[in-house]
């Protein structure tokens, strides 16, 4: 079993300079590895580009074709798009894990752009408001449903790209005043602007990180709530559920700490074991065990709610959604984000070490993709403008040639801008480490030694 703390105790007693001149070192190396996950990953990207010009080129009068394209978009939408919010919320708790955990957890805003661009398309394939169930009433408030889904996923991406930034100044300069000279060093000295180090400076970040986390959070309640339902419930008629949109809302922080867990399990194998210890990965792990039993309740919330009605249209909506043909895809994804993390982390063997939190993290966005499969595919299988209820189950549509490139593609995308930014901004936050330092302490306690914390907060 892992041992804390064990293989680094001596290296955290180093002096801060000593910390800074590492992770430096590590950030101006650019191995054989580095370069080659970029090309395989910007090789997949462009399959996936071509993948979506394919499906173009079919047009969007058949939503159905296009269930996957939503599945996938939803999938990154509610993992690497949530991720900062791993960091924000050991923010606001005032939790010490949270600074070698803040990069590998921000670096992903640097994905937003790209999930909004995917939801470009999607505006097309949204059916109006008139004629059918819908969160807005059938209202055309402001351009409603397409100004506001726009707006609310546009405003939760600046969002996370300016916490990024607001946080990554002090290392952008450090990479431009210790770092060897050329692009990345002119590009990071640009990116930082004008940072000194104040103390005003440093208050301004201190605040403007709780006011974006704030910002952030919220914006996440409110996108996922909106996109889940003129995505996913407004476009089968009949289906109306309370549990659908806090069920997105858990998913995608469930899928948030996976997504950083997976990172940071990546990035110790890289090179960086001496900055991301079992603490961490014990910690994330069982956040990520709660929300793994708060999706099974909210599953049977919203099954029994159904079930229990037995109104004819209901047991449709349950056929479309569960039992009927999406049954594998709905067993799979219920097991491996939800049964399989409570099977597995209840085990002391597995929780308490570094590869078991990883591996159970890399089934859960595994199941997470199967989730989104199992509601974005239905859902744009039984698309229609109509004000009566769904009557017969649509057949589930197998994915084609374009689907597996999109699918694929998109998700390697996001991986790749993660990589690219990585070189720009260092993966570990050096002055969140160097702060750390400062707080940390190790001290002899009768015939142990301790390691004590200070509370600045």
């Amino acid at each position: 079993m892992y041992e804390p703390g064990k293989e680094t105790e001596e290296f955290w007693d180093a002096p801060p300079e000593i910390v800074t001149r590492d992770l430096l070192s590590r950030h101006e190396r650019i191995g054989g590895g580095y370069w080659l996950a970029v090309a395989v990953t910007a090789i997949l990207f462009i399959i996936g580009i071509i993948g979506l010009y394919i499906r173009l080129l079919g047009g969007f009068q058949d939503r159905a074709a296009w269930g996957y394209y939503a599945a996938t978009f939803m999938f990154l939408f509610t993992t690497v798009q949530a991720a900062p919010m791993v960091t924000i919320g050991l923010l606001f708790t005032k939790a010490h894990l949270r600074r070698p955990v803040s990069r590998p957890s921000g670096l992903f805003a640097a994905t937003g752009p790209l999930v909004f661009l995917l939801f470009i398309p999607l505006l097309s394939l949204i059916p109006p408001l008139q004629g059918r169930n819908n969160l807005w009433n059938g209202l055309d408030i402001g351009g409603a449903p397409y100004t506001w889904d726009t707006l609310s996923l546009g405003f939760w991406v600046l969002c996370g790209l300016t916490f990024f930034w607001l946080v990554a100044r002090p290392d952008l300069v450090t990479v431009r005043q210790l770092g060897r000279r050329g692009w990345r060093a002119s590009l990071a000295g640009f990116l930082a602007g004008n940072w000194r180090g104040t103390h005003g400076q440093w208050k301004l970040l201190s605040k403007g990180m709780v006011l974006l986390g704030g910002l952030y959070f919220v914006s996440l309640i409110m996108t996922n709530t909106l996109l889940s339902i003129d995505l996913g419930m407004s476009m089968v008629p009949g289906w109306r559920s309370a549990i659908l949109a806090p069920y997105h809302i858990l998913t995608s922080l469930e899928g948030a700490v996976a997504a950083t867990i997976v990172a940071m399990g990546i990035l110790r194998w890289a090179g960086y074991r001496r900055y991301l210890l079992f603490d961490q990965f014990w910690a994330l792990g069982k956040i990520m065990f709660a929300l793994a039993l708060l999706g099974i309740y909210f599953t049977f919330a919203d099954l029994v709610t159904l079930w229990y009605g037995r109104q004819p249209h209901e047991q449709i909506i349950l056929q479309l959604t569960m039992f009927g043909p999406p049954l594998p895809v709905f067993i799979a994804g219920f097991f491996l984000s939800f049964f399989g993390p409570l099977l597995t982390m209840m085990w002391n063997r597995v929780r308490q070490s570094i590869l078991g939190p990883t591996l159970v993290a890399m089934g859960v966005l595994v199941g997470l993709f199967l989730d989104r499969i199992r509601l974005y595919v239905s859902a744009f299988n039984a698309a229609q403008v109509s004000m009566e209820p769904i009557h017969e189950v649509p057949p589930f549509r197998p994915p084609d040639g374009a689907d597996l490139m999109i699918m694929i593609g998109f998700p390697a995308g996001a991986i790749l801008l993660y990589l690219l930014v990585s070189k720009l901004v260092p993966v570990m936050s050096t002055w969140q480490i160097k702060e750390l330092l400062m707080l940390r302490a190790t001290r002899r306690y009768h015939q142990a030694t301790v390691t004590t914390m200070a509370k600045p907060e």
